[in-house]
C-alpha cells in the first residue's frame, strides 16, 4: 500500500464468512452466519481484526462477557427487547436481570460485495427491524487500513422503536448501544485521543467526530491504533478498564425514537494502523479523509 491510496480491497466469501487480505496478511473475517448461543444475541461480526503488520486488535468471547465478539452492531436496549446479548440492565431492579428477551439479527443474504440484507427478530420471534448494511474494507497508508461501515435500519413491528441503553434506564455513564468494538486483552490501559482536544476517562460521554484508541500486543514488540470516526452529534462510549471498548452511542443520554415505516441511518469508518498514531497525525487523517455524508 502506498501513500494516501483508497483503493477497495476485495471480500471473498466462505459461505459463512467474509474474508479480507492484503499484501499477505488477513485483515478481516466477518461471520455473517455466526454458531454461538442464543444468550450471546445471535448476529454477524468482525474477527479477527488484523494490522496490516498481523497483529490482532480483536478480543473474542472474554470470560467476562461472553457475548462481546470484535467488532459488530449490537443494540442493549429496544423497546425492551435486548439484541446485545446476556443480561438486561433494568431500572429498580438491582442492576442485570437475565430475562427472556435476547434477540437475533439474521442475515438474509447479500445483493452485492459488502451489501447484507438482515432481520431483527425478537427471542419470541416477531420481526420488528429490517436493516441494510453495506461496508468495504480500503487501503489508508502504508501501516493502516480502514472499514467504511453503514447501516440503514426500518422499523417493520408497526409500533415506534425506543433504541436506549443502560444509561436511558437508569445506570449513569454507560451508555452503549450501536457499533461495539471489545480489544484484545492487552489493550487494557490504553491511551485514548480524541476531537475537541479531548483525552483519556474525560471523553466517556462526550461528543466528538473521532476517537482514538491506542494499545500494546502481547508477545510482540509494538502497538497499535484504531481509529473511530463517526458523524457530528455523536456521544462515545469508552473505557480502558477492566477491559478496552469504544462505541459510538446510538443512544446515550436519551432514547431515540423510530415512528413506524421509517429508517434510522449511520455511518461510521474504524482505521486499523500499526503504531502509535499522535494526535497531529490523528488530526491530519481526519482532516483528508472525512466521512462521507
Amino acid at each position: 500500500m502506498n501513500g494516501l491510496a483508497t483503493g477497495a480491497i476485495p471480500l471473498a466469501d466462505t459461505g459463512t464468512e467474509l474474508v479480507a487480505e492484503a499484501d499477505g496478511v488477513e485483515l478481516l473475517r466477518y461471520a455473517h452466519r455466526p454458531d454461538m448461543p442464543p444468550r450471546e444475541g445471535r448476529k454477524p461480526y468482525f474477527h479477527p481484526l488484523r494490522t496490516l503488520a498481523g497483529d490482532v486488535v480483536t478480543g473474542y468471547r472474554p470470560h467476562d462477557h461472553r457475548w462481546h465478539k470484535g467488532l459488530q452492531m449490537t443494540v442493549s436496549h429496544l423497546s425492551g427487547q435486548n439484541f446485545w446479548g446476556g443480561p438486561s440492565y433494568v431500572r429498580d431492579r438491582a442492576g442485570y436481570v437475565d430475562l427472556p428477551n435476547v434477540g437475533t439479527m439474521r442475515h438474509e443474504g447479500f445483493d452485492g460485495p459488502g451489501r447484507e440484507r438482515l432481520g431483527w427478530l425478537t427471542q419470541s420471534g416477531s420481526r420488528w427491524v429490517d436493516e441494510l448494511r453495506e461496508f468495504a474494507v480500503r487501503e489508508a497508508g502504508d501501516d493502516a487500513w480502514a472499514l467504511d461501515f453503514t447501516t440503514a435500519m426500518t422499523n417493520v413491528r408497526g409500533e415506534p422503536l425506543r433504541f436506549g441503553s443502560p444509561s436511558t434506564h437508569g445506570r449513569p455513564m454507560a451508555g452503549y448501544s450501536g457499533l461495539f468494538w471489545r480489544g484484545p486483552r492487552s489493550f487494557t490501559g490504553g491511551r485514548v485521543l480524541a476531537g475537541n482536544g479531548l483525552t483519556g476517562p474525560e471523553t466517556m460521554g462526550r461528543t466528538t467526530t473521532w476517537l482514538a484508541y491506542t494499545g500494546t500486543h502481547d508477545e510482540v514488540d509494538r502497538s497499535s491504533t484504531l481509529l473511530f470516526l463517526a458523524e457530528p452529534g455523536t456521544v462515545w462510549f469508552v473505557r480502558t478498564e477492566p477491559f478496552a471498548a469504544v462505541n459510538p452511542s446510538l443512544a446515550f443520554h436519551t432514547e431515540v425514537v423510530l415512528p413506524p415505516g421509517e429508517t434510522l441511518r449511520r455511518r461510521y469508518r474504524v482505521v486499523v494502523a500499526t503504531g502509535t498514531w499522535d494526535r497531529d497525525r490523528l488530526e491530519d487523517y481526519v482532516g483528508a479523509h472525512p466521512l462521507e455524508r
